[in-house]
């Protein structure tokens, strides 16, 4: 037999790469199909926001406030031809189109999601590795975050927004700022327990440098906890900002977003229950998204799980 063949022969024979055993139990686990594709639904709706959106969603018309789902308009168009304007979710107390101010509210629910679990993550990451490798600082470290997680999230987000000018960018950091310690905590676990490995001691004792020492042999590890923690993050800041914006206190009114939506329906809620319940049932799929991936991901990248799938 050639030498090529001998070589074709090991090729078949050696098992598939650890990525495609994952991608395998990723695709096997229906929580994780399930929650990826609803939010491939909720982002496609978001970016396609201008186009599915009937209507400007900040336009006010008094003269069709309070309208249930369904309501026929006839509006002019430009050219002075007449046509109906179909408002599918019916509008609010104010005139404005609730079918286009979900839509668009969308775009503001998935970046504070998406923003918040980016930041923290990313902050935590780095307070996390220096605290569980550099023994002096650990506990100065975690007694501030000790002290964070000792504050409810939703009162500190209130505090931080309260102190600070209303706005996207405020609502973010006043969210993030909870949830950072939650990162570090599980970072330091992580460091904790590699950082005795023989391996990590091996390249202790070389004489290998602090920071390829995390970099090559600490850090890989903490990628897979922190993919499924950042999951559980973007849902808690999906509802944290649809709170803070039924309070009062989160994004501006004039800028829609599903909290800001509820929170202008919730006066006449028994008589048009359409401004709460349509935001409503998107943020909560949004977020049962969010979990169902995490948990999916949880199963798949934990070891000790990943054996019964």
């Amino acid at each position: 037999m050639s030498i090529a063949a001998d070589l074709g022969e090991i090729d078949r024979a050696a098992p598939p790469a650890p990525q495609t055993h994952v991608g395998r139990r990723l695709l096997r686990n229906p929580g994780v199909v399930a929650g990826a594709a609803i939010l491939a639904l909720m982002f496609s709706i978001a970016l396609a926001a201008p186009w599915l959106g009937t209507v400007d969603p900040a336009a006010i018309n008094p003269a069709v406030r309070n309208k249930l789902p369904g309501y026929e308009e006839t509006v002019r168009n430009a050219d002075g031809r007449e046509s109906a304007l179909v408002h599918h979710m019916g509008t609010d107390t104010l005139g404005r189109d609730v079918y286009s101010r979900v839509v668009y509210g969308a775009r503001a629910s998935l970046l504070v999601g998406a923003s918040v679990a980016l930041i923290s993550v990313a902050i935590g990451l780095v307070i996390g590795l220096i605290a569980g490798y550099i023994r002096w600082l650990d506990g100065i470290v975690m007694r501030v975050m000790d002290g964070l997680m000792a504050i409810p999230a939703i009162l500190l987000a209130i505090a931080v927004v309260s102190l600070s000018s209303t706005g996207l960018l405020a609502v973010i950091v006043a969210i993030v700022i909870p949830e950072i310690p939650r990162v570090v905590r599980l970072v330091r676990s992580v460091v904790l327990s590699v950082r005795e490995e023989p391996y990590v001691e091996a390249a202790i004792s070389v004489g290998t440098p602090t920071l390829p020492l995390i970099v090559r042999h600490i850090l890989p590890n903490t990628v897979p906890p922190l993919i499924v923690q950042a999951t559980y993050i973007a849902a808690s800041a999906i509802l944290i900002e649809a709170i803070l914006s039924f309070l009062g206190v989160g994004i501006p009114p004039q800028t829609p977003t599903w909290g800001n939506i509820m929170a202008e329906g919730r006066a006449l809620f028994r008589i048009f229950p359409h401004n709460i319940l349509y935001p409503g049932i998107l943020l909560a799929l949004t977020v049962l998204a969010v979990n169902m991936l995490g948990d999916g991901l949880r199963d798949t990248l934990d070891p000790r799980l990943s054996k019964r799938l």
